[in-house]
């Protein structure tokens, strides 16, 4: 039983930046691939970063060049640095893990276990 713990998020002006955090436990982190993604209220959940087990990374275009997913296997915990924050950028931001290996998948149902999510608020 693996358990995620999202935090960091918050209520920041555009062009502001915020650090999330998942924090991770039950499992054997450093096999999965973790990823986020982010749900607007109204719209569909949609991908938004990943991170395998060696570190490869994969962006969703609308965030690319700004944020960077990131890993610490020590404290089992993935991140997300989100830099020029937009208020389209406004989602509940959740993590996902992949145990069954760890490919880079951009689907949620390529994702085993999820964590409560943070609300990230971008105001104009």
């Amino acid at each position: 039983q693996v358990q995620l713990v999202e935090s960091g998020g918050g209520l920041v002006q555009t062009g502001d930046s915020l650090r999330l955090s998942c924090a991770a436990s039950g499992g054997t982190f450093s096999r999965y691939a973790m990823a986020w993604f982010r749900q607007a209220p109204g719209k569909e959940r949609e991908f938004v970063a990943v991170i395998g087990r060696s570190a490869s990374t994969y962006y969703a275009d609308s965030v690319k060049g700004r944020f960077t997913i990131s890993r610490d296997n020590a404290k089992n915990t993935v991140y997300l640095q989100m830099n020029s924050l937009k208020p389209e950028d406004t989602a509940v931001y959740s993590c996902a893990a992949r145990s069954v290996d760890g490919t880079l998948y951009t689907t949620s149902r390529r994702y085993d276990y999820w964590g409560q999510g943070t609300q990230v608020t971008v105001s104009s």
